[in-house]
């Protein structure tokens, strides 16, 4: 395997599994042979084609995904698909988003821009610290948005909320394929690859293909899911490496059992960690128990003062990545997917030692 390597607890881009790393930078010279490296073959020959159409059929077995759903591999992160989203789909109505955090309001500040917004919940009065329940969601309303998990506060919805008649569209950015998910709830989900799904560069959207026929006609062409859907998100040159690094993800968590596994592992690696934060006075969660996300872990010392002291030393034990989100500050470890469980035990008895020796 690949040596030197260090606990990569970063928010994302994030830690890729090392199997994935290492078929990555063997294809990155020479693609199976075919005397290119991966990052250099055309989008229009046979070899890509069998990338991204396999890619497509990888993501349509885990997610047991039906003709009902079209794939879509576009740029621009989630922060692009905050534009996208009312533009496509509006269609003159009210849009009913759920508040839990920064990419929320953030989703809710572009879509302004479009027409009118309800905010049908929100958690924003105690510092989005729980994921709220009671939902006022307008029969009306031309969809209802939320974001699935909320990398900054740690915080992450259970289940989906119910939204009803109404189409439900979901940032599922920062928890995509963690579990099994039943997309026939949704309407639309997309997601930035640079948590659980491969490097920063391409996003995946999945929409449900009769919300194409609201898209009003006059759309940017690049901000028209129809191109996309209607070209096979080859219209033009997409993210040609991203989406290979993407392939190799979704077929290394199909070779892990799927979904159900790797959701196994999730709440196991998480309940690790809690338990650790929750058997000390010596460090607090932030996030309301009933809310916490298994992405995310964030928590504080009890004596602030000590963060920095904790962060460097844990930095120079080979823990990377774990100071947290500049607007809240405090600890945040992100255990995606590839995280693996020996890290988290890791992170235990550094904690624990640090206490020791501080407390």
């Amino acid at each position: 395997m690949i040596e030197n390597r260090i606990y990569n607890f970063s928010a994302g881009p994030a830690v890729l599994p090392e199997d994935v790393l290492v078929r990555v930078r063997d294809n990155l010279v020479n693609y199976k042979g075919c005397g290119l490296g991966v990052a250099e073959m055309s989008h229009r020959g046979k070899e890509f084609t069998q990338i991204i159409e396999g890619a497509e059929a990888s993501l349509k077995r885990l997610l047991s995904l039906s003709d009902d759903y079209a794939i879509i591999f576009t740029t621009g992160g989630a922060t692009n698909q905050f534009s996208m989203v009312p533009m496509n789909l509006m269609a003159g109505k009210t849009a009913d988003y759920i508040n839990t955090g920064s990419w929320s309001k953030k989703a809710i500040a572009e879509a302004k821009k479009f027409g009118e917004v309800r905010v049908a919940a929100s958690s924003q009065e105690e510092s989005f610290s729980y994921i709220p329940t009671d939902v006022d969601v307008s029969s009306d309303a031309a969809y209802l948005h939320f974001t699935s998990n909320n990398t900054i506060f740690g915080t992450q919805f259970s289940s989906e909320p119910d939204a009803g008649s109404v189409a439900l569209v979901c940032d599922a950015s920062s928890d995509f394929l963690h579990k099994p998910l039943d997309v026939s709830k949704y309407g639309l989900i997309y997601a930035g690859a640079q948590k659980n799904l491969g490097p920063a560069g391409v996003t995946i959207a999945i929409i449900r293909k009769d919300l194409l026929d609201r898209i009003p006609e006059n759309l940017p062409i690049m901000l028209d899911y129809r191109t996309y859907v209607e070209n096979n998100s080859l219209y033009n040159t997409p993210p040609t490496f991203p989406i290979y690094v993407v392939r190799e993800v979704l077929s290394w968590l199909e070779a892990q059992g799927g979904l159900a596994e790797i959701e196994k592992r999730n709440r196991r690696k998480a309940g690790m960690l809690y338990d650790a934060i929750d058997a000390s006075d010596f460090y607090r969660g932030t996030a309301r128990k009933d809310s916490r996300s298994v992405m995310n872990v964030t928590f504080r010392l009890t004596d602030e003062a000590l963060e920095p002291s904790f962060l460097e030393k844990a930095a120079a034990a080979g823990f990377s990545g774990l100071k947290g989100h500049r607007s809240v500050g405090g600890v945040r470890a992100s255990i995606y997917n590839a995280f693996p469980e020996q890290g988290i035990s890791e992170l235990i008895k550094f904690m624990r030692e640090f206490e020791s020796s501080h407390g």
